[in-house]
């Protein structure tokens, strides 16, 4: 009896938040931060004279989404990256059909495609095709880490021998059409409604290449394709090129010209972001006391972090990017962890996009780059930004979790992680 008793005592309680306790951490203070910046910035829209909601009712719907995409995120890491990677090549080709539906069905805002209409919610696919192509691509690397080192992935640009050439037809079907293709065309379904979301991915795959051991005359080839792809788009006024266009020439003019004569109401909302940051100074003006937020277009979202600046000051500003910066520490340390490639790539690829759109949203609000639309991850107002930023992180506390656990399986078909 006594044994049986002694038994029972000594049985492991199940765990609900497994994997790096920074990380769940970091992201407990951001959901806090969140509620605070919503709750504030939303006041404008509470009164706005076409309609009767509350600042409450903004609150409310954030800790609706807020407790929903953690609830998700708890599932996320408790499965294992042997699921992700069996059902990345689906989840990337239903996110790409439905990145592309939107254009058909979705709802379109300032002449942009992003939404479709699920009830009572707007559900932009292109946030899921962002983190499918993370784990397709990792998925990828990984089955060709033995001769990564040795393929070509980019074609000559000499189209006309692709069919004809031996040596051209090879490097379609070796590298271009496993690894290459399906970062282009989720590139290319993203930037005709979000050209800064495109250029993000490019970036956090081209570093996925780098890491996973792709050819450097390879990775400075695909460079070059896309700054091409790109004058190509501003050229023929493709996508939201006009739109690029105007931003890029709005952020050079705040440069070059003079802005001490510019009326307040020709005001950009750059320029307001760096009002709001210049009011905040040191230690803030105090929660719900910001004067530029009722003149600012989306201080909730848009425009977060220099709202957050103005209220809290520079100083929790600058602790709130460090946040984000360690979110990419701690992948690095889980990263160097993991001895298979899968799980190692998809961790370093889920942390470079959260942390450079932060960072993107950050030099946006201090005009270091123009405007891109990119929210402030886990804190903007956004539901499909919220829920799959929080399912990015949970895949990532799932490896943690199994580099605690040395539960890692090794596909047959992928390779060990060279180092």
């Amino acid at each position: 009896m006594a044994s049986a008793t002694h038994t029972s005592e000594e049985q492991p309680r199940r765990r609900y938040f497994t994997g790096d306790r920074v990380l769940w951490i970091i992201v407990a203070v951001l959901a806090v931060v969140s509620v605070l910046v919503v709750y504030s910035s939303t006041a404008k829209m509470a009164y706005d004279a076409h309609t009767v909601r509350t600042t409450a009712h903004f609150l409310r719907q954030q800790l609706l989404i807020l407790f929903l995409s953690m609830g998700i995120m708890v599932v996320v890491q408790r499965l294992n990256s042997s699921f992700y990677h069996a059902a990345a090549r689906w989840v990337y080709y239903l996110s790409l059909l439905l990145t592309l539906a939107v254009y058909f069905l979705g709802h379109t805002t300032n002449g942009a495609a992003r939404w479709i209409p699920i009830g009572p919610f707007q559900f932009q696919p292109s946030e899921a095709l962002k983190v499918a192509t993370v784990m397709f691509l990792a998925m990828q690397l990984a089955a060709r880490q033995t001769k990564i080192d040795k393929l070509r992935i980019v074609p000559s640009w000499r189209f006309w021998t692709w069919r004809t050439d031996r040596v051209q037809r090879r490097i379609w079907r070796e590298g271009t059409y496993p690894i290459l293709l399906p970062v282009v065309a989720a590139c290319a379904v993203i930037v005709p409604a979000h050209t800064s979301s495109a250029a993000l991915l490019f970036l956090a795959t081209w570093v996925m290449m780098l890491v996973g051991r792709v050819r450097g005359g390879e990775l400075m080839k695909l460079i070059g394709w896309a700054l091409v792809g790109f004058c190509l788009l501003m050229a023929l006024n493709l996508g939201r090129g006009a739109t690029a266009e105007g931003r890029l020439s709005t952020w050079v003019k705040l440069w070059v010209l003079p802005q001490d004569t510019k009326p307040i109401e020709d005001l950009t909302d750059t320029e307001r972001s760096m009002i709001a940051i210049h009011n905040g100074g040191v230690l803030g003006v105090g929660a719900g006391q910001s004067a530029i937020r009722v003149e600012m277009i989306h201080p909730e979202s848009d425009y977060a972090f220099a709202f957050f600046v103005e209220e809290y000051g520079m100083l929790l500003g600058l602790a709130l990017m460090m946040l984000y910066l360690w979110i990419f520490f701690r992948a690095i340390e889980i990263f160097r962890r993991c001895g298979t490639a899968f799980p190692g790539l998809l961790v370093l690829g889920l942390a470079l996009m959260i942390t450079c759109q932060a960072l993107l949203h950050i030099m946006v609000t201090v005009n270091l780059i123009p405007e891109t639309g990119q929210t402030l991850p886990l804190i903007s107002r956004g539901g499909s930004s919220t829920l799959f930023t929080a399912i990015a992180l949970g895949m990532i506390l799932s490896v943690s979790r199994q580099n605690e656990e040395h539960s890692h399986l090794r596909p047959k078909s992928e390779s060990m992680l060279e180092k």
